[in-house]
């Protein structure tokens, strides 16, 4: 018994390159690239996604202390509108027909509402102290201010005019 022959032949022909080998080479070739173009778009678009859901949850990340920061602003909201809705236009115009009244006599340095219990504290300067009576007296006929008085009054002895400073007081009122 012996051994089949083994033929081994290293030089045999190779086979040719045919149109269909290459076209299909040459599709397999381009629908590889196309998925990679493809993978690459999907991961840049995922990492996009990622980045808007970490903003996102950044901004509806509850923190403690954001609760009273909204609180005090709200409440500061609502004193801004609360003096916003006064009738300063009304009280100004009043404070200054009663200025010129006095002829130019007396001077208002200062006003002070409290909105909430609708006060107002004036400080004003005159030439002399029946001027300054007689502004407080002016403001008593207004229809505007209620129980309008004097509160104090000092007279400046470092100036050469002697002026006095008062400062007065009185609660306000819608007009009629």
């Amino acid at each position: 018994m012996s051994a089949p022959v083994v033929n081994v032949d290293f030089v045999a022909r190779r086979s040719r390159v045919t149109l269909a080998g290459a076209l299909l080479l040459l599709l397999g070739a381009s629908a590889a690239a196309g998925t990679y173009a493809e993978y690459r778009f999907m991961q840049a678009r995922r990492a996009g996604l990622e980045l808007k859901l970490e903003a996102a949850a950044r901004r509806n990340r509850h923190e403690p202390g954001l609760d009273a920061r909204n609180a005090g602003f709200a409440e500061a909201a609502g004193r801004m509108a609360e003096q916003l809705g006064t009738p300063w236009t009304k009280l100004l115009a009043e404070l200054e027909a009663a200025s010129r009244d006095s002829t130019g006599q007396i001077a208002v340095l200062s006003i002070e509402p409290d909105p909430v219990k609708r006060n107002v504290h004036i400080t004003g300067e005159s030439k002399d102290l029946p001027q300054a009576l007689a502004y407080v007296q002016r403001l008593q006929a207004s229809s505007l201010l209620r129980y309008p008085m004097l509160d104090s009054h000092d007279v400046k002895t470092d100036d050469a005019q002697r002026p006095v400073r008062f400062a007065m007081s009185a609660e306000w009122r819608e007009a009629p």
